[in-house]
């Protein structure tokens, strides 16, 4: 499974904000062996959310978006992925309902607070209502793309609810070294070209070491390569000055994963 991430919002591309979504998502999704091949981030523009949207939904099994729900004039996700679809935007029952329930139970902590019950609970013709449980917006899958909310702790909780939607093949192994990256190139090639897996090298000044992360969908050749590594570069635990260092987990399906991933909000 491969997935794209669209993370929406001005304020992203102007630095105001970090991108930490993309960050999360993407990590969060490699460790489910999830082979996410795009992070984008557009602006608040309608046509540029569409454009994405209706692309990424053609080329990759998955495509998640993030930001830009809400009742703000900047909030246009929604239509925007609509749009992709050729669909309308409606009110939906359950999102209708939960969106009442959720202003009812805060009407005395905020008696000054308004929404607008339609627009807010408005997602494409068609799509599947996400509930927001940790905030009002909520969110929607049509097709392959899924559409979740820009404040961190709420794409987080929706997510959550959905994750187990998300699966691959790609497994990892992550090995540490503290040989200058320049020293590994040659090494770093011979590894990729004569098992076919990818590779990465990610120096940490601070930590004083590299980490090598190797990745596949083939875990034979996954081994090999890393067993491969093992004897041919000078290999460190990270965490205790000793040879041989590996770092490797096990989700709930029994794939190994690693303890990092890309970048993003």
């Amino acid at each position: 499974m491969d997935a794209a991430l669209v993370t929406v919002g001005d304020e992203l591309l102007a630095g105001d904000t970090e991108n930490t979504n993309a960050t999360w998502l993407a990590r969060e999704l490699s460790e489910r062996g999830v082979d996410v091949r795009r992070v984008l981030t557009v602006p608040d523009v309608e046509s540029a959310i569409a454009d994405a949207v209706r692309e990424y939904a053609d080329r990759y099994d998955a495509v998640i978006v993030t930001g830009g729900l809400g009742g703000t004039p900047d909030d246009l996700t929604m239509d925007a992925v609509a749009a992709a679809f050729d669909r309308s935007s409606e009110a939906n029952d359950l999102a209708r309902a939960d969106l009442e329930r959720t202003l009812a139970a805060v009407a005395e902590t905020y008696p000054d607070l308004e929404v607008d019950v339609e627009a807010e609970a408005s997602i494409p013709a068609g799509a599947r209502p996400l509930i927001n449980d940790a905030g009002l917006s909520p969110g929607a899958v049509v097709e392959n793309v899924y559409v979740l909310p820009g404040i961190p702790g709420e794409m987080q909780r929706m997510f959550e609810g959905v994750a187990d939607e998300f699966a691959g093949d790609v497994e990892s192994r992550t090995l540490y070294t503290t040989e200058p990256e320049a020293n590994l190139i040659e090494r770093l090639d011979a590894v990729r070209n004569r098992f076919g897996v990818q590779v990465g090298c990610y120096p940490d000044r601070e930590a004083g070491h590299n980490r090598l992360k190797l990745r596949s969908d083939d875990s034979g050749a996954l081994e090999a390569a890393a067993d491969w590594l093992r004897e041919e570069a000078t290999l460190v635990d990270p965490d205790a000055d000793t040879r041989v260092g590996e770092r490797t987990g096990t989700d709930e399906r029994g794939s190994a994963d690693a303890e990092d991933a890309p970048d993003g909000r």
